[in-house]
């Protein structure tokens, strides 16, 4: 029997795909590694624990599922009915027993990946929207994947580091990031700079426009993972080229 391939030949979009499913698989792998007993103890995000990071990213693949499925029939499918209905779900998955909890992300990623491999070509251009209200066409829908599965296999909190996720997904996660600094003004006298950036990093975000900016250093995993409020580790501050005794919290991202 021959397998089923993507519809879709377009390489940009194929590569997306590609670092999509590496990045779910990179989360199975270290859901996998913890115990029933261990799904209990706390993640990386305040309030939540493990069985939370799960049941986030079991009922996120519904979610994107349901825009790839508006994209391929026309029918408005919205990701959640709201933000309190989102939340209560990952609420109540949150109690679901051990095995449910790993059945839901299972079977949700085989069906986000199902819809991803079986939309026309055509289909991907179609216009969807995000919880936000943004409106994207459905190929953002793979990097709204992407960043969700590899940032959240960190969060689980037993050994993936932000160094484990692909540069240009960490590129990506900081380009979002500053982005919505920018959008909102909390960028301002904020200036971070990229240590070694490859060819396809930017070496300077965030405000080139003050005199006198604070400016945070590092290598790219350790400035995402300030990024994302999850850590300081190889960050540095400085202003006006003195160094600051502690790096200040990074603006508010969501």
């Amino acid at each position: 029997m021959v397998a089923r391939q993507d519809q879709t030949t377009d390489p940009e979009l194929l590569d997306a795909l590609l670092q999509a499913r590496r990045g779910t698989a990179f989360f199975a792998r270290k859901l996998n590694e913890l115990t029933d007993a261990e799904l209990d103890g706390p993640s990386l995000l305040p309030g939540w624990n493990r069985r939370h990071v799960a049941a986030h990213i079991g009922y996120n693949a519904r979610a994107i599922a349901r825009l790839i499925e508006w994209a391929g029939t026309g029918v408005e499918t919205p990701m959640y009915a709201s933000t309190d209905v989102r939340d209560h779900e990952i609420s109540f998955g949150a109690t679901l027993s051990p095995i449910a909890l790993r059945n839901l992300f299972d079977h949700s990623a085989v069906h986000l990946n199902v819809e991803w491999r079986d939309l026309p070509a055509e289909a991907w251009h179609h216009t969807v929207r995000t919880i936000q209200g943004r409106e994207v066409p459905a190929t953002e829908t793979v990097w709204m994947r992407s960043r969700e599965v590899w940032a959240h296999a960190v969060d689980l909190d037993n050994g993936a580091t932000f160094a484990d996720i692909p540069e240009p997904v960490l590129e990506g996660l900081l380009r979002d990031i500053t982005g919505a600094w920018k959008t909102r003004g909390t960028d301002t006298g904020l200036l971070i700079k990229v240590d070694g950036a490859g060819a396809g990093t930017d070496q300077t975000l965030g405000d080139t426009t003050t005199q006198d900016p604070t400016v945070i250093s590092g290598p790219l995993p350790g400035l995402v993972q300030w990024a994302t409020g999850r850590g300081t580790h190889g960050v540095t501050a400085t202003h006006n080229g003195a160094p600051l005794a502690e790096t200040p919290a990074a603006p508010k991202w969501i």
